[in-house]
């Protein structure tokens, strides 16, 4: 019965590393994208490291078995959108890693979640911009805890000047667990087309 057990969970293990190479191996062909929250937990990659606690609880390896556990532990928090504490991004080290991408003129700290990047150009006013902005701070810790929030200081309209803003690994409008939507523009994106749409109805 144990021989049969391990059988089985090194199948599942096999199936899960092949099904993870093929994964790893398509997206080499397409952009590289920011990690994301949210998705739903992989049901292979889940069998697989269920199949790693037990062959590592087999073999006695208590080091290999915890390594699964948290590994599942971090992809349950991720689906669940928690930011991880433990991985938390140094706020000065994420302003040196994001100046030298092109188009930055500058970047501040709003407060603890909210990144503020001053971009030269309304071509650099995107979300591509954020997703850059993303994988420059990705290796400083868990971006889950990161909102960019993009403006271009060289806007001739208001409507250019407006922020553009997203979670790291959500998409638009979406946040953390906890994490509170901030409002950077002076006046509300909403609120000036209301008010332009009246001058219009008022000509």
């Amino acid at each position: 019965m144990t021989m049969q057990r391990w059988l089985i969970a090194a199948a599942i293990t096999c199936v899960a590393a092949t099904g993870c190479s093929k994964a790893d191996g398509e997206a080499t062909t397409t952009t590289r994208r920011p990690q994301q929250a949210g998705q739903g937990t992989n049901p292979l990659i889940t069998a697989g490291h269920l199949a790693g606690v037990e062959v590592a609880g087999l073999s006695g390896d208590q080091h290999a078995m915890q390594a699964h556990v948290n590994a599942m532990h971090k992809n349950m928090m991720r689906d669940m959108r928690l930011v991880d504490p433990s991985r938390r991004i140094d706020h000065e080290a994420a302003r040196a890693a994001v100046r030298p991408l092109q188009g930055v003129q500058s970047a501040v700290w709003i407060d603890n979640a909210n990144l503020l990047v001053m971009v030269g150009g309304g071509q650099y006013r995107s979300m591509a911009m954020i997703d850059n902005v993303c994988l420059a701070l990705e290796p400083l810790g868990d971006t889950l805890s990161v909102v960019v929030n993009v403006q271009d200081v060289m806007a001739a309209t208001s409507e250019d000047a407006d922020t553009l803003s997203r979670n790291c690994q959500l998409g638009a409008g979406e946040r953390a667990m906890f994490q509170q939507k901030r409002q950077v523009d002076v006046l509300d994106p909403e609120v000036r087309r209301v008010f332009r749409v009246q001058q219009e109805a008022g000509k």
